[in-house]
C-alpha cells in the first residue's frame, strides 16, 4: 500500500482526475481517496512509488509520500479542467 498526502486535491472531480491518473499506469491498482484529509492511498499491482508520484504530478497535483519512497521531483502539469483550488 502507498499512501501520498494530496493537499491541491479539493473535490470529486480532483478525486477522478488522480484516480485516472493511477489507472492509466496501473490498470489494476486500487484507489482509495479520502477528501478530509487529503489522503490517497494506492494498492499497486506493478508500479513503484516514483512512478505512481509522477502520474498524480503529470495530472497537475502535488503528492507527498506518507511512506518512505522517492517521489518524483518534476512540476504539475498546467490544470486545464478542474479549477477549484
Amino acid at each position: 500500500m502507498v499512501t501520498f498526502k494530496v493537499q491541491d486535491m479539493t473535490c470529486g472531480h480532483c478525486v477522478s482526475s488522480i484516480t485516472k491518473a493511477v489507472l492509466s499506469i496501473d490498470t489494476s491498482a486500487t484507489v482509495t481517496t479520502d477528501l478530509a484529509t487529503h489522503q490517497v492511498q494506492i494498492e499497486p499491482s506493478g508500479s513503484d512509488v516514483a512512478t505512481l508520484s509522477c502520474a498524480i504530478r503529470e495530472a497537475g497535483y502535488t503528492p507527498e509520500p506518507v511512506e518512505s519512497g522517492v517521489a518524483c521531483t518534476g512540476r504539475p502539469a498546467p490544470r486545464t479542467s478542474c479549477f477549484c483550488r
